[in-house]
C-alpha cells in the first residue's frame, strides 16, 4: 500500500492583505489544505527570489508568494516589484529545469479569504500532480553531488 504524496507549500504572504485573508479563513472555519506554511512579509514586494529558491532548496515541494491587488499595495508599488520578480524567477526555474507551476503568485485582499483557500487548494492539487520535487536531479543535473561534512575534506597543500 502505498502513500499519497504530500507537498509542502511554502507561502509568502503580505501582512496587510494576504495574511489577514489567511487570518480570516481560519476564523470563518474555511476547510482548505494544510499543506501552506505560512511566513508573513510585510509586503509582497520583499520577496526576494533568493528566498523562493531558498526554501526549494531545503525542501519546499512549492512556493506561494501572496500580496495585495494591484493599485493596493500598502507600500504603493511592491506588488508590481513582486510581479516583476515573479515573471524573471519563473524564466529562471524553466531553465532549471523546475517545473514552473511550483512557484505562484496570488493576488488576494483581506476580505478575499475563501479567493486564498481555493488558491492554496488549486496549488496543492497541481504541485501533487507534479510530484516531489528532486532539488539535486532537476537543478544539479544528477551528477553524483553529495554533500561533504567538514571532517571529510583532506586538505592538499601544494608547494609553490
Amino acid at each position: 500500500m502505498s502513500e499519497q504524496f504530500e507537498p509542502v507549500i511554502v507561502g509568502f504572504l503580505c501582512n496587510w492583505c494576504s495574511y489577514r485573508a489567511a487570518d480570516l479563513a481560519g476564523t470563518a472555519r474555511t476547510k482548505y489544505a494544510p499543506n501552506m506554511r505560512a511566513i508573513r512579509v510585510m509586503c509582497s514586494g520583499r520577496v526576494d527570489p533568493q528566498f523562493v529558491l531558498k526554501a526549494l532548496r531545503e525542501g519546499a515541494d512549492g512556493v506561494m508568494i501572496a500580496g495585495c491587488h494591484p493599485g493596493e499595495c500598502h507600500y504603493v508599488e511592491g506588488n508590481i516589484k513582486a510581479l516583476r520578480r515573479y515573471i524573471l524567477l519563473k524564466r529562471m526555474l524553466k531553465q532549471w529545469g523546475i517545473e514552473p507551476e511550483r512557484v505562484q503568485l496570488v493576488w488576494a485582499s483581506a476580505s478575499e479569504g475563501n479567493l486564498l483557500a481555493a488558491a492554496v487548494d488549486r496549488m496543492t492539487e497541481e504541485v501533487r500532480a507534479l510530484g516531489p520535487l528532486q532539488w539535486r536531479e532537476s537543478v544539479l543535473g544528477g551528477n553524483g553531488h553529495q554533500p561533504v561534512a567538514a571532517a571529510e575534506v583532506e586538505v592538499q597543500v601544494e608547494e609553490v
